[in-house]
C-alpha cells in the first residue's frame, strides 16, 4: 500500500503539469491511476475471501508504536474498491464538468491528494497512521469545497467543515491515546485480537466519548450535521464523491471497525441508536423542505449516515449486514443523483426544482441514470436498494434495544426517501409539461456515462447480488464481527414477508407524501424561530464570539509594542517560578557562594565589569548606533564566558549572531523609525524593576540547580550513545539533529512557513495607485 499511496502523491503533484501539456485529456492519466488501483487491490480478492487478511508494516518511530502499517480484510477491501472505483468515474466526469475551468490541473492535486488519504486512512492497522490520513482528508476536503475560492459561501463552507471535522479530529487523537494506555495496543489487530473488553477501565468512557465526537463530527451526526450541507457549495464532482461514498463514510468506517472493541457497553449501542436515529430522522424532515437538488441530496445524505449508525449501534448480526448493505446501496445511488444534479446544473443553470421539468427528451441518458439511482433509492424491486431496506426492515423488527422506536425512524425516513426519489426523477425529467425547461448546452458523455455506469450497477447488483457483492459484504461483515463465519442470502424475493409488506406501505405512503408535499412545504415557516436555536446558529455565534475574544485579547497583549511583549513574557515566567518556589522551596548555602566571588579569577570580574558598564551606558545613551554597539559589546562578552566555561560551539554561535544582528541594524539604521526615550513613553523605573526582578529570578534558580544537581540518566544515555548509534562526537548536536529531530524539525517548519510568507509578500504586486 505505500508504493500505492507514493503513486498518488507523484500523480497528484504532477497533475497541474500535464493539464498544461494535455489539456482536458489530462482525464484520461488521472483516471487510469484510481481504475489501476481498483485492479490491484481485486488481486487481493481471493485471499480475502478465504477469511485471511493482510498485513504490511513500514516501521516509522517503532519506539513510539507509531508505524506504517496497513491491513487489509473484508471492511478495507470493500472501502477500498468503493473509493478507487467512485475515483475513476469522478476523474472523467470532472474533466466535463470543468472543462473550461483553468484551475482544472489543480482540482485533479487536491482531488487524488484526498484519494490518497482516504486510501490510507481505510487500510491502516495502525491507530496514529490512521489519525494521519484521517487529518489529510480533512484538510484535502477543506481545499476541495473551498475550490472556487472567489465565492464567499465556498471560502466560508470550507473553512466551518474544517473547523468541525478538524476539531473532532483532535479528539480522535486523545481517544487514540487513551485506548492505547487502556490496553496497551497500538493497532486493530492487537485490539481485535484481545479476548477481553477494557469496558472495567478508568480510561473507557472518556475514550468512548472522544470517538464519537470525532466519528459523528466527520460523519454529520446530530449536533454536528450542519456542515455537510453548508459544502455543497463545492462543485459537484467534490459533493458526488466526498459527500456521498468516501469522507462522510470515514466516521461510519471507524465506528465499524471499532465496533468490535467498544460494542459489549451499553453506552455504545443506546448512544449510536440515539444519535443515529435523530439524526436519521432529523435529515430526511430538513431534506422535505428544500427545493435545491443539492440541498435534498445532502438532507437524505445526512439522514442515510444516520440510519447507518443506528445500526452499528444495534450490533446484531442481522443489523451489521444490513448497514454494509446499506452502505453499498446509498453510495451507488446517491452518487448517481449527485453527478445527474450536477449534470443538470451544469446544461440548465440552475438546480431549482420548481425551475426544472422536462428534461427527459433533452438529457435522456441523465434522466435515464437519474430515474435508475431514483428507484433504488426508493427500495423498489429489482434494484440493490430494495434488499437494502428490506434488511434495514428485518434488523429493526429484531432489534433489542428500543424496538418500536428503531422500526419507527426507519419506517419514516424510508417514507420520505421515496418522496424525494419522485421530486428528483419524475419532478424532474418526466412530467410532461407545455415549456420544459432550456438547455443552455447538451451535456456531453464525461457528464452522462459516469453517472449511468453508477445506476446500472444499482440494477445489476439486485439483480445478480450472490454473484456480484454478497462474498465480499460477508467478509467485511466477518471484519467487524470479531472474526465469526458469516453467511448473507441477498436475494429479491424471500417470499411474502412482513418486510416485503413494510416495503410495499412505505411506497405508498410515499408516493401520497409526494402529492401532498406542497402543501407540508408550506407549513415549515412555523419552524423558523425553532431553526435559530439550531446547532449551526450556535456555532455561529460561538464563532463569532471567539473572533471578538480573540480580537481583544491580541489588542491587549500583541499590540506591536515589542516592550510589552518581552515583559509579560518575563512577568509570566517569574510567576511560574515564584508557584513553584512556594511550593518546595530548596535550601541554599549562600555563604559557599560569598567564598566563591571572593576567589573569582581576574578575567571573570573584567567581563563582568565590562558587561556592567556596557548595561549601564545603555540605559543613558541617547544615539542608536551606540545602542547597537554597546548591546553588541554584551553579546560578544556572553561569547567569551562560554569559551572559558568549555563550549567553544555555543561561543562561535553566539559571535556569529551578533555579528549579523550588528551589521543588519546598522544597514537598516535609516530605515528605523525616530529614537524613543524611556522616559517618554513609560517611567524608566519599571523597566529597571522588572529586570532587575527576572535577573534575581534567574541567578536564583541557577544556585538552586547547583546546589540540588538532579541526577538524570539522560546524560549518562547521551554520552554513552551518541557516538556509538549516532555516530557524533558533538553530543550537543546530536541531540539537536538526533535525540531532539522533532524539535528541530519542527523549528525548520517555522522558518520554510516565515520563507514563504516573506517569498509571497516579494512577489505581490501593488493595485494602480497603491504605493509599493
Amino acid at each position: 500500500m505505500l508504493v500505492v499511496l507514493v503513486l498518488c502523491l507523484l500523480f497528484a503533484f504532477f497533475a497541474p503539469r500535464l493539464y498544461r501539456l494535455l489539456g482536458r485529456y489530462v482525464a484520461i492519466p488521472m483516471a487510469i491511476l484510481p481504475f489501476g488501483i481498483f485492479v490491484y487491490l481485486l488481486s487481493f480478492f481471493p485471499e480475502v475471501l478465504r477469511g485471511s487478511y493482510i498485513i504490511q508494516l513500514y516501521k516509522w518511530v517503532p519506539a513510539l508504536g507509531i508505524n506504517l502499517q496497513f491491513r487489509l480484510d473484508g471492511l478495507s477491501l470493500l472501502f477500498g474498491l468503493l473509493i478507487t472505483f467512485f475515483g475513476g468515474l469522478i476523474m472523467v466526469y470532472a474533466a466535463g464538468y470543468l472543462k473550461d475551468n483553468p484551475l482544472l490541473g489543480r482540482f485533479y492535486l487536491y482531488l487524488t491528494l484526498f484519494m490518497a488519504a482516504m486510501l490510507g486512512m481505510v487500510t491502516s492497522d495502525n491507530l496514529f497512521c490512521l489519525f494521519l490520513f484521517w487529518e489529510i482528508t480533512s484538510i484535502t476536503s477543506y481545499l476541495l469545497i473551498g475550490f472556487d475560492n472567489k465565492n464567499v459561501k465556498a471560502r466560508s463552507s470550507a473553512w466551518q467543515a474544517l473547523l468541525v471535522t478538524g476539531m473532532g479530529g483532535l479528539a480522535l487523537m486523545a481517544s487514540f491515546i487513551l485506548i492505547n494506555l487502556a490496553t496497551g495496543s497500538y493497532t486493530f489487530t492487537e485490539l481485535l485480537a484481545q479476548n477481553t473488553s477494557f469496558s472495567g477501565h478508568s480510561y473507557f468512557a472518556p475514550a468512548l466519548i472522544l470517538l464519537f465526537l470525532g466519528c459523528f463530527t466527520k460523519s454529520a451526526q446530530f449536533p454536528f450535521h450542519f456542515w455537510l450541507p453548508n459544502a455543497m457549495a463545492a462543485p459537484t464532482p467534490v459533493s458526488a464523491y466526498l459527500h456521498s461514498a468516501t469522507m462522510v463514510k470515514a466516521g461510519i468506517y471507524l465506528l465499524a471497525r471499532m465496533s468490535p472493541v467498544f460494542a459489549g457497553a451499553d453506552a455504545w449501542g443506546y448512544t449510536l441508536v440515539v444519535i443515529g436515529g435523530c439524526t436519521a430522522l432529523l435529515g430526511a424532515f430538513l431534506a422535505l423542505q428544500h427545493t435545491d437538488m443539492k440541498a435534498i441530496l445532502a438532507y437524505t445524505t445526512i439522514s442515510a449516515l444516520g440510519q447507518m449508525v443506528m445500526m452499528l449501534g444495534l450490533g446484531t448480526t442481522v443489523a451489521l449486514k444490513a448497514m454494509l448493505v446499506f452502505l453499498l446501496a446509498h453510495a451507488l445511488y446517491k452518487g448517481t443523483m449527485f453527478l445527474a444534479a450536477g449534470a443538470v446544473d451544469h446544461c440548465t443553470g440552475t438546480r431549482d426544482i420548481t425551475r426544472l421539468n422536462g428534461l427527459a427528451r433533452l438529457m435522456p441518458v441523465t434522466a435515464l441514470a437519474a430515474t435508475l439511482a431514483a428507484l433504488s433509492m426508493a427500495g423498489l424491486m429489482p434494484f440493490f436498494g430494495f434488499i437494502g431496506k428490506e434488511l434495514l426492515y428485518e434488523a429493526a423488527l429484531s432489534s433489542k434495544i428500543y424496538v418500536w422506536l428503531v422500526f419507527g425512524l426507519t419506517f419514516l425516513t424510508g417514507i420520505v426517501y421515496v418522496a424525494v426519489a419522485v421530486v428528483l426523477s419524475f419532478g424532474i425529467f418526466w412530467n410532461k409539461v407545455k415549456h420544459p425547461t432550456k438547455l443552455e448546452h447538451a451535456p456531453g458523455y464525461m457528464l452522462y456515462l459516469p453517472p449511468f455506469i453508477l445506476g446500472f450497477l444499482g440494477v445489476a447488483f439486485g439483480l445478480a447480488p450472490k454473484i456480484a457483492v454478497t462474498p465480499i459484504l460477508e467478509r467485511a461483515v466477518q471484519s467487524i464481527s470479531r472474526g465469526e463465519l458469516v453467511e448473507l442470502e441477498l436475494a429479491l424475493w424471500h417470499g411474502f414477508t412482513k418486510e416485503l409488506g413494510l416495503s410495499v406501505l412505505t411506497i405508498i405512503l410515499g408516493l401520497l407524501l409526494y402529492k401532498a408535499l406542497k402543501f407540508v412545504q408550506s407549513r415549515y415557516a412555523i419552524l423558523n424561530p425553532v431553526y435559530n436555536l439550531g446547532p449551526e446558529r450556535l456555532y455561529h455565534k460561538a464563532f463569532d464570539g471567539f473572533l471578538v475574544f480573540a480580537k481583544k485579547l491580541t489588542m491587549v497583549l500583541q499590540n506591536g509594542n515589542l516592550r510589552r511583549y518581552i515583559i509579560y513574557l518575563i512577568l509570566f515566567f517569574s510567576a511560574l517560578m515564584f508557584y513553584v518556589l512556594w511550593h518546595d522551596t530548596p535550601h541554599i548555602l549562600f555563604a559557599s557562594r560569598v567564598v566563591i566571588i571572593q576567589e573569582l579569577p581576574f578575567h571573570d570580574v573584567v567581563i563582568f565589569v565590562l558587561v556592567s558598564s556596557a548595561l549601564f551606558y545603555l540605559l543613558g545613551t541617547r544615539s542608536r548606533l551606540t545602542s547597537i554597539v554597546v548591546m553588541g559589546l554584551v553579546g560578544y562578552s556572553a561569547a567569551l564566558i562560554y569559551i572559558m566555561f568549555g563550549a567553544p560551539d555555543v561561543a562561535a554561535t553566539q559571535f556569529l549572531i551578533e555579528t549579523l544582528t550588528v551589521v543588519i541594524f546598522v544597514l537598516l539604521l535609516h530605515k528605523l523609525p525616530a529614537f524613543i526615550y524611556l522616559s517618554h513613553q513609560f517611567k524608566k523605573y519599571n523597566y529597571i524593576a522588572i529586570s532587575i526582578l527576572f535577573g534575581t529570578v534567574m541567578t536564583y534558580t541557577m544556585l538552586v540547580v547547583q546546589d540540588h544537581t538532579i541526577e538524570s540518566e539522560l546524560k549518562t544515555y547521551y554520552g554513552q550513545t551518541s557516538l556509538l548509534e549516532a555516530h557524533g562526537r558533538n553530543i550537543v548536536n546530536v541531540i539537536l539533529v538526533d535525540f531532539r529531530a522533532l524539535d528541530t524539525l519542527g523549528e525548520i517548519t517555522v522558518l520554510a512557513v516565515a520563507a514563504l510568507g516573506v517569498f509571497a509578500l516579494l512577489r505581490m504586486q501593488p493595485e494602480k495607485g497603491e504605493k509599493p
